[in-house]
Protein backbone atom coordinates (compact mmCIF):
# COMPACT_ATOMS: atom_id res chain seq x y z
CA UNK A 1 0.00 0.00 0.00
CA UNK A 2 2.73 2.69 1.16
CA UNK A 3 4.58 1.28 -2.12
CA UNK A 4 1.56 2.55 -4.22
CA UNK A 5 1.72 5.46 -2.66
CA UNK A 6 4.87 6.42 -3.03
CA UNK A 7 4.35 5.72 -6.66
CA UNK A 8 2.16 7.96 -7.34
CA UNK A 9 3.60 10.66 -5.61
CA UNK A 10 6.85 9.91 -7.79
CA UNK A 11 4.70 10.62 -10.75
CA UNK A 12 3.01 13.92 -9.36
CA UNK A 13 6.08 15.50 -9.24
CA UNK A 14 7.42 14.24 -12.24
CA UNK A 15 7.69 16.64 -14.98
CA UNK A 16 4.46 16.74 -17.52
CA UNK A 17 5.25 16.35 -21.71
CA UNK A 18 4.40 19.93 -22.97
CA UNK A 19 1.84 20.43 -25.57
CA UNK A 20 3.68 20.75 -29.46
CA UNK A 21 4.02 24.36 -29.80
CA UNK A 22 1.27 25.79 -32.62
CA UNK A 23 2.06 25.60 -36.00
CA UNK A 24 3.41 28.86 -37.20
CA UNK A 25 0.73 31.07 -38.66
CA UNK A 26 0.97 32.51 -42.56
CA UNK A 27 2.69 35.93 -42.60
CA UNK A 28 0.35 38.61 -43.39
CA UNK A 29 -0.16 39.27 -46.98
CA UNK A 30 1.64 42.04 -48.64
CA UNK A 31 -0.66 44.75 -49.46
CA UNK A 32 -0.79 45.09 -52.84
CA UNK A 33 1.48 47.81 -54.39
CA UNK A 34 -0.61 50.67 -56.29
CA UNK A 35 0.95 51.04 -59.62
CA UNK A 36 2.84 54.56 -60.26
CA UNK A 37 0.98 56.24 -62.29
CA UNK A 38 3.31 59.06 -64.76
CA UNK A 39 1.69 61.05 -67.11
CA UNK A 40 3.37 62.99 -69.76
CA UNK A 41 2.63 66.90 -70.50
CA UNK A 42 3.25 69.64 -71.94
CA UNK A 43 1.85 73.56 -72.68
CA UNK A 44 -0.42 73.36 -75.38
CA UNK A 45 0.83 76.96 -76.85
CA UNK A 46 4.61 74.63 -76.92
CA UNK A 47 7.06 73.68 -74.67
CA UNK A 48 9.12 70.41 -74.02
CA UNK A 49 7.78 67.34 -72.01
CA UNK A 50 7.40 67.12 -68.99
CA UNK A 51 6.34 63.97 -66.44
CA UNK A 52 4.32 64.11 -63.81
CA UNK A 53 3.09 61.85 -61.22
CA UNK A 54 1.13 61.76 -57.35
CA UNK A 55 -1.23 63.94 -57.80
CA UNK A 56 -5.08 62.84 -56.23
CA UNK A 57 -7.27 66.08 -57.25
CA UNK A 58 -7.21 68.49 -60.14
CA UNK A 59 -5.38 71.41 -57.91
CA UNK A 60 -2.56 69.04 -57.25
CA UNK A 61 -2.53 68.47 -60.72
CA UNK A 62 -1.53 71.96 -61.62
CA UNK A 63 0.18 71.92 -59.26
CA UNK A 64 2.25 69.44 -60.52
CA UNK A 65 2.26 70.37 -63.77
CA UNK A 66 3.11 74.48 -63.06
CA UNK A 67 6.43 72.74 -61.11
CA UNK A 68 7.62 71.30 -64.12
CA UNK A 69 7.53 73.92 -66.43
CA UNK A 70 8.44 76.58 -63.54
CA UNK A 71 5.42 78.81 -64.08
CA UNK A 72 2.53 78.96 -60.71
CA UNK A 73 -0.30 76.88 -60.99
CA UNK A 74 -2.69 80.04 -60.95
CA UNK A 75 -1.25 80.68 -64.78
CA UNK A 76 -3.02 77.55 -65.69
CA UNK A 77 -6.32 77.87 -67.15
CA UNK A 78 -7.93 74.13 -68.10
CA UNK A 79 -5.74 71.17 -69.62
CA UNK A 80 -7.07 69.39 -72.67
CA UNK A 81 -6.17 65.51 -73.33
CA UNK A 82 -4.36 64.23 -76.60
CA UNK A 83 -5.04 67.83 -78.39
CA UNK A 84 -3.14 71.36 -77.61
CA UNK A 85 -6.05 72.77 -79.39
CA UNK A 86 -8.49 74.65 -77.67
CA UNK A 87 -10.77 71.69 -77.91
CA UNK A 88 -14.09 71.23 -75.48
CA UNK A 89 -14.61 67.84 -76.44
CA UNK A 90 -11.29 67.07 -75.52
CA UNK A 91 -11.49 68.54 -71.77
CA UNK A 92 -9.79 67.37 -68.83
CA UNK A 93 -12.29 66.67 -66.38
CA UNK A 94 -12.58 63.75 -63.49
CA UNK A 95 -10.91 61.09 -65.29
CA UNK A 96 -7.66 60.74 -67.62
CA UNK A 97 -6.79 57.66 -69.04
CA UNK A 98 -3.46 55.66 -68.40
CA UNK A 99 -2.28 56.14 -71.45
CA UNK A 100 -3.22 60.20 -72.05
CA UNK A 101 -1.27 63.15 -72.80
CA UNK A 102 -1.97 66.74 -70.96
CA UNK A 103 -1.80 69.69 -72.76
CA UNK A 104 -1.65 72.77 -70.05
CA UNK A 105 -3.33 75.76 -71.64
CA UNK A 106 -2.07 78.66 -70.12
CA UNK A 107 -3.28 82.25 -69.56
CA UNK A 108 -2.53 84.46 -72.33
CA UNK A 109 -4.23 88.37 -73.42
CA UNK A 110 -6.77 89.92 -70.86
CA UNK A 111 -9.68 91.82 -73.02
CA UNK A 112 -12.85 93.26 -71.94
CA UNK A 113 -16.07 93.75 -73.64
CA UNK A 114 -19.20 95.48 -73.38
CA UNK A 115 -22.61 93.28 -73.98
CA UNK A 116 -25.81 94.92 -73.48
CA UNK A 117 -28.68 91.80 -72.66
CA UNK A 118 -31.04 92.35 -75.27
CA UNK A 119 -32.38 89.13 -74.11
CA UNK A 120 -33.04 86.42 -71.14
CA UNK A 121 -30.20 83.97 -72.62
CA UNK A 122 -26.73 85.15 -73.77
CA UNK A 123 -25.62 82.23 -75.76
CA UNK A 124 -22.89 80.81 -73.31
CA UNK A 125 -22.60 77.16 -71.85
CA UNK A 126 -19.90 77.91 -68.66
CA UNK A 127 -17.58 75.07 -67.24
CA UNK A 128 -14.96 75.50 -64.48
CA UNK A 129 -11.52 73.96 -64.45
CA UNK A 130 -12.03 72.38 -60.36
CA UNK A 131 -9.36 74.88 -59.12
CA UNK A 132 -10.88 78.48 -58.93
CA UNK A 133 -11.53 79.74 -62.90
CA UNK A 134 -15.16 79.31 -65.19
CA UNK A 135 -14.16 79.86 -68.77
CA UNK A 136 -16.65 79.31 -71.95
CA UNK A 137 -17.26 75.92 -72.99
CA UNK A 138 -19.85 76.97 -76.14
CA UNK A 139 -21.40 79.62 -77.31
CA UNK A 140 -24.48 79.38 -79.07
CA UNK A 141 -25.21 80.20 -82.39
CA UNK A 142 -27.12 83.18 -83.53
CA UNK A 143 -27.13 84.23 -79.49
CA UNK A 144 -25.96 87.92 -78.33
CA UNK A 145 -22.41 86.21 -77.10
CA UNK A 146 -22.13 85.34 -81.14
CA UNK A 147 -22.64 88.47 -82.39
CA UNK A 148 -18.92 89.35 -80.29
CA UNK A 149 -16.57 88.41 -82.28
CA UNK A 150 -13.51 89.02 -79.71
CA UNK A 151 -15.66 86.55 -77.13
CA UNK A 152 -14.24 82.77 -77.53
CA UNK A 153 -14.48 79.11 -76.21
CA UNK A 154 -12.00 78.47 -73.71
CA UNK A 155 -11.79 82.20 -72.53
CA UNK A 156 -12.06 82.30 -68.62
CA UNK A 157 -14.29 84.91 -67.46
CA UNK A 158 -12.19 87.12 -64.76
CA UNK A 159 -14.88 89.45 -63.81
CA UNK A 160 -18.29 90.85 -64.59
CA UNK A 161 -18.05 94.51 -64.27
CA UNK A 162 -14.96 94.79 -62.53
CA UNK A 163 -16.17 92.23 -59.50
CA UNK A 164 -13.64 89.68 -59.27
CA UNK A 165 -15.42 86.41 -59.93
CA UNK A 166 -12.09 83.91 -59.71
CA UNK A 167 -13.01 80.98 -57.33
CA UNK A 168 -16.56 81.25 -58.39
CA UNK A 169 -17.92 77.23 -59.59
CA UNK A 170 -19.48 77.49 -63.26
CA UNK A 171 -22.49 77.53 -61.64
CA UNK A 172 -22.52 80.73 -59.72
CA UNK A 173 -21.10 82.43 -62.81
CA UNK A 174 -24.19 81.36 -64.71
CA UNK A 175 -26.45 82.48 -61.66
CA UNK A 176 -24.63 86.00 -62.13
CA UNK A 177 -25.09 86.48 -65.90
CA UNK A 178 -28.90 85.31 -65.68
CA UNK A 179 -29.55 87.56 -63.05
CA UNK A 180 -27.91 90.34 -64.60
CA UNK A 181 -30.80 93.30 -65.73
CA UNK A 182 -32.01 93.40 -69.76
CA UNK A 183 -31.49 96.39 -71.80
CA UNK A 184 -28.27 97.37 -69.14
CA UNK A 185 -24.65 97.38 -70.56
CA UNK A 186 -22.42 95.36 -68.40
CA UNK A 187 -18.67 94.63 -69.02
CA UNK A 188 -17.41 91.10 -68.86
CA UNK A 189 -13.27 90.97 -68.06
CA UNK A 190 -11.76 87.79 -70.05
CA UNK A 191 -8.50 86.20 -70.52
CA UNK A 192 -8.25 83.88 -73.46
CA UNK A 193 -5.59 80.75 -73.39
CA UNK A 194 -2.58 81.24 -74.42
CA UNK A 195 -2.20 80.04 -78.66
CA UNK A 196 0.36 78.55 -80.95
CA UNK A 197 0.67 80.13 -84.02
CA UNK A 198 -1.41 77.31 -85.87
CA UNK A 199 -4.36 78.05 -83.11
CA UNK A 200 -4.69 82.11 -84.03
CA UNK A 201 -7.85 83.30 -84.94
CA UNK A 202 -9.49 80.01 -83.54
CA UNK A 203 -12.96 80.51 -82.51
CA UNK A 204 -15.16 77.26 -82.20
CA UNK A 205 -18.28 77.68 -81.74
CA UNK A 206 -21.33 75.78 -82.14
CA UNK A 207 -24.92 75.88 -81.47
CA UNK A 208 -25.66 71.88 -81.14
CA UNK A 209 -24.65 70.09 -78.37
CA UNK A 210 -22.11 67.24 -79.44
CA UNK A 211 -21.51 63.68 -78.06
CA UNK A 212 -18.66 64.62 -75.71
CA UNK A 213 -15.65 62.64 -77.33
CA UNK A 214 -14.17 59.95 -75.22
CA UNK A 215 -10.92 61.00 -74.23
CA UNK A 216 -9.99 57.60 -72.04
CA UNK A 217 -7.50 54.98 -73.61
CA UNK A 218 -7.55 50.86 -72.95
CA UNK A 219 -10.23 50.39 -70.05
CA UNK A 220 -8.41 51.87 -67.09
CA UNK A 221 -8.84 55.51 -66.26
CA UNK A 222 -7.35 57.63 -62.72
CA UNK A 223 -10.45 59.31 -61.27
CA UNK A 224 -9.78 62.15 -59.50
CA UNK A 225 -11.81 63.17 -56.72
CA UNK A 226 -12.41 66.75 -54.80
CA UNK A 227 -11.96 64.90 -51.51
CA UNK A 228 -10.32 61.95 -51.22
CA UNK A 229 -7.53 59.86 -52.90
CA UNK A 230 -7.39 59.26 -56.63
CA UNK A 231 -8.04 55.92 -58.01
CA UNK A 232 -7.73 53.67 -60.74
CA UNK A 233 -10.80 52.20 -62.20
CA UNK A 234 -12.39 50.86 -64.90
CA UNK A 235 -13.68 52.51 -67.89
CA UNK A 236 -17.29 53.91 -67.72
CA UNK A 237 -19.93 51.11 -68.83
CA UNK A 238 -21.98 52.24 -71.50
CA UNK A 239 -25.21 52.54 -69.23
CA UNK A 240 -22.96 54.75 -67.12
CA UNK A 241 -21.72 56.92 -70.77
CA UNK A 242 -25.14 57.67 -71.58
CA UNK A 243 -26.72 58.21 -68.76
CA UNK A 244 -24.04 61.21 -67.84
CA UNK A 245 -23.89 62.35 -71.67
CA UNK A 246 -27.83 62.98 -70.90
CA UNK A 247 -27.46 64.55 -67.51
CA UNK A 248 -25.03 66.71 -68.65
CA UNK A 249 -27.54 68.20 -71.70
CA UNK A 250 -30.36 68.73 -68.90
CA UNK A 251 -27.11 70.48 -66.66
CA UNK A 252 -26.90 72.99 -69.62
CA UNK A 253 -30.32 73.34 -70.56
CA UNK A 254 -31.58 74.78 -67.07
CA UNK A 255 -28.36 75.63 -65.52
CA UNK A 256 -26.73 76.76 -68.38
CA UNK A 257 -23.37 74.97 -67.58
CA UNK A 258 -21.52 71.59 -68.57
CA UNK A 259 -19.88 69.81 -66.27
CA UNK A 260 -19.19 65.66 -67.16
CA UNK A 261 -17.84 64.85 -63.39
CA UNK A 262 -20.96 66.29 -61.79
CA UNK A 263 -23.02 64.27 -64.33
CA UNK A 264 -20.98 61.41 -63.32
CA UNK A 265 -21.61 62.03 -59.40
CA UNK A 266 -25.56 62.23 -60.02
CA UNK A 267 -25.45 58.77 -62.22
CA UNK A 268 -23.44 57.33 -59.10
CA UNK A 269 -25.99 58.32 -57.24
CA UNK A 270 -28.74 57.22 -58.75
CA UNK A 271 -27.02 53.81 -58.57
CA UNK A 272 -27.57 53.62 -55.04
CA UNK A 273 -31.47 54.75 -55.23
CA UNK A 274 -35.37 52.96 -56.21
CA UNK A 275 -37.24 55.79 -56.81
CA UNK A 276 -37.07 59.47 -58.13
CA UNK A 277 -37.83 61.07 -54.09
CA UNK A 278 -35.13 58.82 -52.43
CA UNK A 279 -32.80 60.20 -55.29
CA UNK A 280 -33.58 63.76 -54.44
CA UNK A 281 -32.70 63.48 -50.85
CA UNK A 282 -29.51 61.63 -51.67
CA UNK A 283 -28.84 64.60 -54.12
CA UNK A 284 -29.64 66.62 -51.16
CA UNK A 285 -27.23 65.60 -49.14
CA UNK A 286 -23.95 64.99 -51.72
CA UNK A 287 -25.06 68.19 -53.79
CA UNK A 288 -26.94 70.38 -51.48
CA UNK A 289 -24.90 73.23 -52.28
CA UNK A 290 -26.04 73.19 -56.03
CA UNK A 291 -29.93 74.06 -55.21
CA UNK A 292 -31.30 71.87 -57.94
CA UNK A 293 -35.25 72.68 -58.55
CA UNK A 294 -37.26 69.42 -58.28
CA UNK A 295 -38.45 69.56 -61.85
CA UNK A 296 -34.46 69.07 -62.96
CA UNK A 297 -34.11 66.46 -60.08
CA UNK A 298 -37.15 64.36 -61.46
CA UNK A 299 -36.06 65.01 -65.67
CA UNK A 300 -32.59 63.54 -64.49
CA UNK A 301 -34.53 60.84 -62.42
CA UNK A 302 -36.47 60.00 -65.79
CA UNK A 303 -33.39 60.42 -67.94
CA UNK A 304 -31.48 57.83 -65.89
CA UNK A 305 -34.03 55.23 -66.03
CA UNK A 306 -34.22 55.75 -69.71
CA UNK A 307 -30.09 55.36 -70.19
CA UNK A 308 -30.81 51.93 -68.04
CA UNK A 309 -33.45 50.93 -70.55
CA UNK A 310 -31.93 51.33 -73.28
CA UNK A 311 -28.73 49.70 -72.51
CA UNK A 312 -30.64 46.93 -70.83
Amino acid sequence: MEGAVAREAREAEAPRASAPPPAPSEPPAAPRARPRLVFRTQLAHGSPTGKIEGFTNVRELYAKIAEAFGIAPTEILFCTLNSHKVDMQKLLGGQIGLEDFIFAHVRGETKEVEVTKTEDALGLTITDNGAGYAFIKRIKEGSIINRIEAVCVGDSIEAINDHSIVGCRHYEVAKMLRELPKSQPFTLRLVQPKRAFDMIGQRSRSSKCPVEAKVTSGRETLRLRSGGAATVEEAPSEFEEEASQKVDDLLESYMGIRDPELASTMVETSKKTVSAQEFARCLDSVLGEFAFPDEFVVEVWAAISEAREACG
